[in-house]
């Protein structure tokens, strides 16, 4: 939720932190830690960021830190991210962001790669399919930071996406896209966003090998040109410096980089699922079931975002989720379950998942549905309740001790239009969530008619057991249904 590499794509997923406090009972097991957390946690103020605007429009942030003689930054360009690939050419943006390293209008890329590792700095462009933005970031000591910048801006401004590192990425991917056919992990993550999201951006988790035969530099070059630029940009610089030096520094680097008066990039949400649906990928000879529900979500700007976060976190918040609790401490079944939210300026998802000895398979399914239903029929009890609460307050707190935490936080306000004091009444508005909100929530967002399942596993041992969840469709590992 914090990551800045993140900023568009925020994510609640399983909180780890555990510690010794016995006997807290749900349904057959017993929650072997639940950590105190002390009132002074639950009291949190964020340092503020200093901000600037900078000529060309592109909004600075900074957070001082002066205990360690390093500066970090972050670049987030709105509008360069995968969920503006051409629907053609899935990747194209993670294709131009792995690229542009790889030499400038000056410098090869044997060449970058000596300068960072003379300066002991980094310098990395980003970007992941169904995300809107690319990340330019980078760290280096503080006497080193100038030429850092400089290196930076021209991988920024200059790329050339060479013809001979095209050929050699293109070779490293083809051999990439034939192994993730055979992880079952993939396979379920692919398979549960065509369900969820259909032909929306968000639907495609990878590249496909005929697009990838497609790329060519042209296309490179394009969208660079089109999606690379300062217009609803936003830099977060923390450690080793002051706003003033920062301004004077981006100003100076940045000259050249002209806002074009474009529209702030836009996007929709993804069609609504209708039904629930079991959908098998049958994969011969699997020992095990790679198991996937899931449910259409909610936006990061829907009210419900913190009572989903609290229903997230009890039924799949790590050792102390419900869905650990059950599947791997009671039953045996698995060696980890969890669930997550994914909340996008696009409507999201809710996905709890698992992997199973495949004689477990409809046992296991059974009671993951069950832990689902139990969340919408039962009133939480108090205390794993309040538990629950204080433990997302306290991860939030520990975040805090990053100063790259911190600035995460606050790029992603500024991103999303959120108040200023969002972050500091987050332990409040979290504390406030009522267990009438979170039945309630369950019951609208969790509700058996949304629920998809997936399964990745061996046909002729699990199909029959899945029959009992809903109707099935059979498809192969490379996504082509089987039969009627």
């Amino acid at each position: 939720m914090r990551a800045v590499f993140v900023a568009l794509t925020v994510v609640l997923c399983a909180s780890t932190g555990w510690s010794q406090q016995p006997d807290q009972s749900t349904k057959g097991a017993v929650i072997k830690g639940r950590a105190p957390v002390s009132e002074q946690v639950l009291q949190v103020k964020l340092p503020r960021a200093e901000e600037a605007e900078l000529s060309n429009g592109v909004h600075l942030m900074v957070l001082e830190d002066h205990r360690a003689p390093a500066i970090s930054f972050q670049l987030i360009i709105q509008g360069a991210g995968g969920y503006y690939d051409p629907p053609d050419l899935p990747g194209l943006a993670d294709f131009t962001a792995a690229l542009m390293r790889e030499g400038t209008k000056s410098r090869t890329s044997q060449q970058i790669a000596e300068q960072l590792d003379t300066l002991a700095a980094t310098v990395g462009v980003g970007t992941s399919m169904g995300s809107q933005v690319a990340t330019v970031s980078g760290s280096s000591l503080t006497e080193n930071f100038d030429q850092l910048l400089t290196l930076a801006t021209d991988i920024l401004l200059n790329p050339t996406f060479p013809e001979d590192e095209i050929a050699r990425f293109k070779t490293r991917q083809r051999a990439g896209l034939i192994q993730q056919r055979s992880n079952p992990g993939f396979l379920a993550r692919e398979m549960i966003a065509r369900v969820l999201y259909g032909g929306h951006p968000a639907g495609r988790v990878s590249t496909t090998m005929p697009a990838l035969e497609r790329l060519g530099h042209a296309d490179l070059v394009g969208f660079h040109r089109r999606t690379y630029i300062p217009d609803h940009a936003v830099i977060g610089v923390s450690g080793d410096i002051t706003l003033a030096d920062a301004r004077k520094k981006f100003e100076s680097a940045l000259a050249d980089w002209r806002k074009t008066g474009a529209a702030r990039p836009t996007v929709s949400d993804p069609s609504d699922v209708a039904g629930s649906k079991v959908y098998l990928i049958n994969r011969a000879g699997s020992v095990q079931t790679s198991l996937v529900v899931g449910s259409p979500g909610i936006s990061r700007l829907s009210p419900d975002y913190d009572v989903l976060a609290v229903m997230n976190h009890i039924v799949g918040g790590g050792p102390t989720g419900r869905l650990f609790l059950n599947l791997r401490e009671d039953k045996g079944y698995t060696y980890g379950a969890s669930s997550g939210l994914s909340a996008l300026r696009y409507r999201g998802s809710w996905q709890a998942t698992t992997d199973v000895r495949s004689e477990v398979t409809g046992p296991a399914l059974t009671e993951l549905m069950a832990e689902i239903r139990r969340l919408r029929d039962e009133r939480v009890p108090d205390r794993e309740f309040r538990a629950a609460k204080r433990a997302l307050v306290a991860s939030f707190a520990l975040d805090l001790e990053s100063p790259g935490g911190i600035l995460g936080d606050h790029i992603t306000r500024w991103l999303y239009n959120l108040p200023v004091d969002y972050w500091d009444k987050y332990p409040d508005r979290i504390m406030a969530v009522t267990q009438e909100q979170v039945q309630a929530a369950a019951r609208k967002y969790l509700d058996g008619s949304r629920l998809q399942i997936v399964a990745v596993g061996d046909g002729a041992k699990v199909a029959e057991s899945l029959k009992a969840f809903g109707a099935v469709e059979t498809y192969d590992t490379e996504g082509r249904k089987i039969g009627d």
